[in-house]
């Protein structure tokens, strides 16, 4: 199958849309040898290569062929926040003018990068920012792999981990996203190890049965956020046609064909879904699967009406479900002061650039 750019990215984002086996498909096409492939993807992918001039181990022919044919640009920093806590908030514009949000969350010796693998999202989630104004296009590979090197490069150190939980669907953007997370995973590329890479969905079961059937060990997050289906789809219209038992099987499913532990995502609204009803049902959802709650106080979102649980009743919570012998963790807030915490990001421009 080609992996050649497809007619859903724009022409300037040129071989940012091209994952490894595209980049294969390109050398193959343009009459080279096989490890030109390699040296390429190391150029562009591992290095962050800022022209086609600085591959000095390709002829100059290909490179000038390649630039003649394939633009390679890089997203400009439009603007950065830095957080009281050290985490980093980018605005990022990309080749078209589309924008994205990208965050750089450092701890201890770890660098973890949250990126977006569409710009804006169709999900329309009720108690998330970044819905507000709908999708305006999938990413590419490249374009999901430079925002890994904007982070490393203004922290001035490595990537350790990455998460697709950013702006946009991943599983709705499936291959480019797969594409990506092997190219941050390879050691041509960014050489993150597969474990230390994580795909966040709002739960499309296709998309987590497609997962499970491929050969990395990328690790599933999915959030949840309601074990009662009314609720959940008043709170996540775009998942709204996915029975909470479907989703269920395919966790099942995804434990059994991988042996891995799926994350289960749980945003606590005060009122909303933290009443005992609500902490009954996500016990039930969750007794006997082989998973892990993150339970996660809901991030002030401007319109939403939405307010966080108690302190009191978040740990509460966290004790019944550690009773019932489910594994249970509260996440740390994280950039909430510059609206980079989760749920948060809207690509807003209104705060001045350092």
């Amino acid at each position: 199958m080609s992996t050649l750019p497809s007619p859903a990215l724009p022409d300037a984002i040129g071989i940012k849309a091209l994952d490894a086996n595209g980049v294969a498909s390109l050398v193959a096409e343009l009459g080279e040898p096989g490890f030109r492939a390699k040296q390429l993807v190391q150029w562009v992918y591992g290095r962050g290569a800022a022209s086609y001039a600085e591959m000095t181990n390709l002829p100059s022919g290909l490179r000038d062929r390649l630039a003649g044919r394939f633009a390679l640009a890089a997203p400009s920093v439009v603007v950065r926040q830095v957080s009281a806590d050290g985490t980093r908030k980018y605005l990022l514009k990309l080749a078209d003018g589309a924008t994205i949000e990208t965050v750089g969350l450092p701890k201890d010796d770890r660098l973890t990068v949250c990126f977006s693998t569409q710009a804006g999202c169709a999900m329309g989630c009720s108690f998330c920012a970044t819905g507000e104004s709908g999708l305006t296009r999938n990413l590419g590979p490249g374009e999901m792999v430079d925002q890994l090197h904007v982070v490393a490069r203004d922290f001035g150190q490595r990537v350790t981990n990455a998460v697709a939980m950013g702006q946009g669907e991943p599983f709705a953007n499936y291959e480019p996203t797969l594409g990506a997370l092997r190219l941050m995973n390879s050691p041509d590329g960014m050489g993150i190890g597969a474990r230390h890479l994580t795909v966040s969905t709002c739960g499309l079961t296709s998309g987590i049965r497609r997962l499970s059937t491929e050969p990395e060990q990328f690790t599933l997050a999915v959030s949840l956020h309601s074990a009662v289906q009314t609720t959940r789809d008043r709170l996540m219209p775009g998942v709204k046609g996915v029975p909470l038992g479907e989703l269920r099987q395919a966790l099942v499913d995804y434990a059994n064909a991988t042996g891995r532990r799926p994350s289960i995502e749980y945003a606590l609204i005060g009122g909303v879904n933290d009443t005992p009803a609500e902490i009954d049902a996500l016990v039930v959802f969750c007794r006997g699967l082989l998973i892990h709650v993150n339970l996660i106080p809901i991030n002030p979102v401007e319109g939403t009406g939405y307010g966080r649980s108690a302190t009191g009743d978040i740990a509460a919570i966290e004790r019944h479900l550690t009773a019932e012998h489910i594994e249970v963790s509260v996440r740390s807030e994280r950039g909430a002061d510059i609206d980079a915490a989760c749920g948060q990001l809207r690509q807003r421009s209104t705060a001045a650039p350092e």
